[in-house]
């Protein structure tokens, strides 16, 4: 429950200035993924503005019964409260959120067809794209796959009881779980679906979402370019919004 203010003296304040400053790296993590997705005339200081508040919020409204460690909580108030900024200025031009639609449909077609997640290639053929081009269409729809999973599901970014597909893959790449979403049986199938993927995909998936590294940090572990880090980690989760949406409309 959120915590309230006291008149006069209030430790609140103190405790709050604490855990303030305990995440500010969270913080600047996430300002760091998120500054490129934004126009050069968005400033620094406005988006590190934009995550304290979500922060801030984080702090007030955690609770320990419903939510899992603070800092998992925190990453999805801050990254909601910097997805809110992105989606006002709308970046992605009308024909990038096209392709990426179309993009959805062709994984959604070739797992229908095949019984199981597609491989980037089979997706790239189906498409009648090269190797080149198929980068480039990935490039195009990375901000909106990578950044808008909060609304994958159910799109209620103010509520404590988000059940976005970016909460559901911190909760199921989590070892030891504490369930965020009411619906366990969809952690459950996402879990599954997650333990699924090749391994790197997995690896990558789980450093960038429950970890919080970021795609520079993930690429010098695996020693591949940044932006094939990006490639691999936006197929994945283009395959997993494709399920995510599919097992919530049809349960």
């Amino acid at each position: 429950m959120p915590r309230s203010r006291v008149p006069g003296k209030d430790p609140y304040q103190k405790d709050l200035t604490e855990l303030v400053n305990q995440y500010l790296p969270l913080v600047k993590s996430q300002v760091s993924k998120f500054r490129t997705s934004f126009p050069e005339t968005t400033s620094t200081e406005d988006l590190y503005s934009l995550a304290i508040k979500g922060l801030i919020t984080a702090i007030n409204h955690y609770d320990p019964s419903k939510n899992a460690t603070l800092g998992a909580y925190a990453s999805l108030r801050i990254r909601g409260t910097l997805l809110d900024e992105l989606r006002k200025i709308d970046p992605m031009s009308r024909a990038s959120r096209a392709k990426a639609k179309q993009l959805r449909q062709t994984i959604e077609e070739l797992e229908i067809r095949n019984g199981r997640p597609p491989e980037p290639d089979e997706v790239r053929k189906e498409l009648k794209l090269s190797a080149s081009e198929y980068t480039k269409l990935l490039e195009d729809v990375q901000p909106i796959t990578i950044f808008s999973l909060q609304g994958a599901g159910n799109p209620t970014s103010d509520s404590d009881q988000a059940t976005g597909l970016e909460e559901v893959i911190s909760d199921a790449t989590e070892q030891d779980s504490r369930d965020i979403c009411e619906n366990h049986e969809l952690i459950d199938l996402l879990r599954e679906r997650i333990a699924r993927l090749p391994e790197d995909a997995r690896k990558i998936l789980t450093m960038y979402y429950y970890e919080d590294m970021r795609l520079k940090e993930i690429a010098q572990i695996f020693n591949r370019s940044e932006g094939r880090i990006s490639q691999i980690l936006t197929h994945t989760v283009l395959t997993l919004q494709t399920y995510f949406q599919s097992i919530s409309v049809n349960p």
